[in-house]
């Protein structure tokens, strides 16, 4: 059948069992379920097992192979789950035009009306005419006519049921036409609802599946998306997700994992299922894109699910994943709705999903995470790109890391995140931290700017900073001495001279590169205290807790110009002093840090 040439009666649409289509779906969801079930005991149960208790290349062999079956299982999972929402979403569509079917013919039935194969409505007698007052004759109505209607000149009234009578006709003719159309629709999705034969899943089928997805989405329209409350809160958002059906939450996983996983307020082990779908189906979609873009994000996306297929301790969960814009990451380790101490890291400068994102920026929240389970081993560490960070390939020279804007926009989303959080956390009352790293910890300021500041945050800790946007650490919502700072004497970043003192123009600075911004900083800063966005978190009158750290390497040394003392923080090799306290910050255990003086 093809759309504009059906052949289908409204007969047919009447009869139309919508509850076979149902059960068949229902049919594909149990080999959906069943496939991840095999899947998940792949990943948690075999994996794991071989992992600790056999070594050697047999053992490799084997890991190998159960990872190429876990995605399969995966594969077949997303196929099947496609085909359940395809069939749920057609029958869900079909009943809406029986319903309007069944409409026109209860009041075709009520005046006495025949509705014929073709769809033609045939009326009876009916009124009077002007002259003798006999009944005027009846007819039939057809789509695209008005029978019976004479010119307006005529001294002979139409017949009170010509217009009742076409008007069912037009309705049957309607219902028919758009199921006529959805079958139409879905027939070509569910034709394309298939794999290759073999017993591998290659690259190129995840490009296809990401096809599926996208095509399966648009035929299904407002039958499960129109269900999700965007414009909710995060804590209206766990209700409604708690209070789905298994099979609803089933069909949204299989048909909106970006969607699901991405939205703050869905407990972390579901935003961690969908996201680990749509991380195969964003790496099938770019892997069909040319282009510098999709090649960069192709190699965090990879480097990201390397990382996830490892198993490494503490456990990773995706909370977020997206090609928009720059790239969106969010990768927990430790499941921060059971965790007592959860910490959530912003980067900065430069940072977007790419190759080193995905090894250095996980790392940094890897190694908090770490280093807060030696004090409390019940602590989640979250790295959160979930903005577009300003990007410039000199490290300063670039308008974007001058303004506010990407801050403002990423605080924004940013206090939304913490508020999921605060939502799903499953203890009384968790201890949770913010922390900001260079253009970061500018995004961190914002989000407490927000009514009440940042949901959830007992302690802040900002470091290698160039201002927040307040001038005084009282000002982000959670008192002074719970605001830490940590500012290596070698940082570049954290001496950037002020809008004031750069007389010489941003413009100035900006194509002088990080020496030159340095120089100025030196130059210009002479005892003045301020930044280029506000008062130097390590300042005095800024009144934040600032912890000792490593000088990190001089800005110009035997091997040029560097800026690694902006990047160390978070290392315990390279600065065990400033990894311990903000380890011991996310643990909750910040009256145990050292502090030094302020600037």
């Amino acid at each position: 059948m093809t759309a504009g040439t059906s052949r289908l009666t409204w007969a047919q649409l009447r009869d139309l069992n919508c509850a076979e289509l149902e059960g068949a779906a229902d049919g594909w969801g149990k080999a959906s379920n069943r496939a991840d079930a095999g899947r998940d005991r792949i990943e948690k149960q075999l994996l794991n097992g071989l992992r600790e208790t056999q070594q050697g290349a047999a053992a490799d062999a084997a890991v190998g192979r159960l990872r190429q079956l876990g995605r399969n299982l995966q594969y077949v999972y997303t196929e099947c789950g496609l085909v359940r929402t395809a069939l749920n979403s057609l029958a869900h569509e079909m009943k809406a035009q029986q319903r309007a079917l069944r409409d026109a013919l209860d009041d075709a039935a009520a005046l006495r009306f025949t509705v014929h194969a073709d769809g033609s409505v045939t009326y009876p007698e009916a009124g009077e005419g002007l002259v003798d007052g006999k009944p005027l004759a009846g007819g039939t109505a057809s789509v695209g006519t008005a029978p019976g209607m004479l010119p307006p000149a005529g001294l002979v009234a139409p017949n009170p049921n010509t217009a009742k009578a076409q008007d069912i006709a037009d309705r049957v003719a309607k219902a028919v036409r758009t199921a006529a159309e959805v079958d139409w629709r879905f027939a070509r999705i569910l034709r394309k609802l298939k794999a290759e034969e073999g017993l591998t899943v290659p690259d190129r089928t995840w490009t296809d599946a990401a096809g599926d997805a996208a095509a399966v989405r648009a035929a299904a329209r407002g039958y499960l998306k129109s269900g999700i409350p965007y414009e909710a809160g995060p804590a209206a958002r766990r209700e409604w997700w708690a209070g789905l059906t298994d099979e609803q939450r089933e069909e949204y996983l299989a048909v909106y994992p970006d969607l699901i996983g991405n939205l703050d307020g869905i407990p972390a082990l579901i935003r961690d299922t969908a996201n680990r779908d749509n991380l195969q189906l964003l790496i099938g979609k770019l892997e069909g894109q040319d282009g510098d873009r999709a090649e960069t994000q192709l190699a965090g996306l990879r480097e990201i699910d390397r990382q996830l297929q490892a198993g490494r301790q503490p456990p990773m969960y995706l909370l977020g994943i997206g090609d928009e814009g720059n790239g969106r990451a969010i990768v927990s380790y430790g499941n921060p709705d059971t965790a007592r101490n959860v910490s959530a890291y912003v980067p900065g400068l430069n940072t977007s999903l790419d190759a080193d994102f995905a090894k250095n920026d996980l790392k940094r929240a890897l190694d908090t995470a770490k280093g807060a389970s030696k004090y409390d081993h019940s602590s989640a560490s979250i790295v959160w790109l979930g903005y577009d960070a300003p990007q410039s390939p000199d490290g300063f020279g670039s308008l974007d890391v001058m303004g506010d804007d990407r801050a403002l926009k990423g605080g924004s989303a940013f206090h939304q995140f913490m508020s999921g959080i605060s939502a799903t956390n499953e203890n009384d009352d968790p201890h949770v931290t913010a922390i900001g790293h260079s253009y970061g910890s500018r995004t961190v300021g914002a989000a407490t700017q927000h009514g009440g500041g940042i949901p959830g945050v007992d302690d802040i800790v900002l470091v290698g900073s160039p201002g927040v946007g307040v001038d005084r650490a009282e000002e982000l919502g959670v008192g002074q001495d719970h605001v830490f700072v940590g500012a290596a004497e070698n940082d570049v970043v954290t001496k950037l001279p002020s809008k004031q003192q750069s007389a010489a123009g941003a413009a100035g600075w900006a194509a002088a590169g990080p020496a030159g911004a340095y120089l100025l900083g030196e130059i210009a800063d002479q005892g003045d205290d301020d930044l280029w966005f506000g008062k130097d978190p390590a300042s005095a009158a800024f009144g934040a807790r600032r912890f000792p750290v490593s000088e990190g390497p001089r800005l110009i040394g035997g091997h040029g110009v560097s800026i690694d003392a902006h990047s160390q923080y978070f290392d315990p090799q390279r600065d065990a002093m400033s990894a311990d306290s903000i380890a011991l910050i996310a643990a909750g255990r910040g009256d145990k840090v050292k502090i030094e003086e302020s600037r």
